[in-house]
């Protein structure tokens, strides 16, 4: 067995399944099963899809088996208290100034271009959530093919949100490969009735070799309480033009005719 294959096999070890690995990388279970058992070697598009999962380089993933036992180990050790004070400050300290974002609470359908599948929206089904004063925030990604509708993959994130000097501020991370940081800056409401947030925000797409960059975005506010399923079915990826969108949400996050222009690409120095 080669190194490859034997490090796959310790990596998935820290998961709960081989096919939990398979169907949040996005690869058929048996050609996953070739690759552990050392029969064939992934093509270059599939090698960064299983490197970018774990977290690794793809010069990591080729490493001895020792080597890449420690490198794995270290980077699945959880902190400790001493580690965590002085991040766990800073948050506090923001929180702690944070005006009330009680009446924001609720479920939402997040719009934005995306930078990976450019001239497409993304329609996600998001939560705010208050916990002790403390807003916290869910959002699910489940993109879909726009033209035939079929799951493309599924991206899962996490963060917090307060309002600072006026302006709502979101910082989240993706959940399942810890790969992707992203910060929104949203304009708050003033009507009695919350209706959509507006704002930008800053990051990237999950999958490597994307530059990173900002965008318009809308939260569209559907209530506090929601048939999940039912809304989860109406998110994915759609073309401006789809009569499943809003005129108006489609309008504020960009032009119709060059959403580019409301994409900005950070390029490398």
């Amino acid at each position: 067995m080669s190194s490859f294959s034997t490090n796959l096999t310790l990596a998935c070890s820290y998961h709960r399944s081989i096919s939990e690995v398979c169907r949040r990388i996005g690869i058929n279970r048996q050609q996953f099963n070739k690759y552990l058992n050392g029969q064939v070697h992934p093509s270059r598009h599939n090698m960064r899809r299983i490197c970018d999962f774990i977290g690794v380089t793809e010069s990591e993933m080729l490493m001895d088996e020792s080597r890449f036992a420690q490198v794995i180990g270290l980077r699945r050790q959880p902190l400790d208290k001493p580690q965590l004070e002085l991040p766990m400050f800073h948050l506090e300290t923001l929180l702690a100034r944070s005006s009330p974002v009680d009446r924001y609470e609720g479920y939402y359908f997040r719009y934005f271009y995306s930078f990976g599948n450019k001239g497409s929206i993304i329609r996600s089904l998001a939560r705010i959530v208050v916990r002790d004063g403390r807003g916290y925030f869910k959002n699910v990604e489940v993109l879909r093919d726009p033209d035939t509708r079929r799951w493309i993959r599924t991206n899962k994130y996490q963060g917090v949100l307060f309002q600072l000097a006026d302006r709502i501020q979101l910082f989240e991370y993706e959940t399942m490969e810890m790969n992707s940081v992203t910060q929104m800056t949203l304009y708050p409401s003033y009507r009695s009735r919350v209706d959509y947030l507006l704002g930008i925000q800053t990051g990237g797409p999950t999958r490597r070799g994307r530059k990173p960059g900002a965008s318009r975005v809308a939260l569209e506010f559907l209530g506090t309480d929601i048939s999940v399923p039912r809304a989860m079915r109406q998110t994915g990826l759609f073309h401006p033009d789809d009569p499943a969108l809003r005129r108006e949400i489609v309008e504020a996050i960009g032009n119709r005719i060059d959403p580019g222009a409301y994409v900005l690409e950070i390029d490398e120095p």
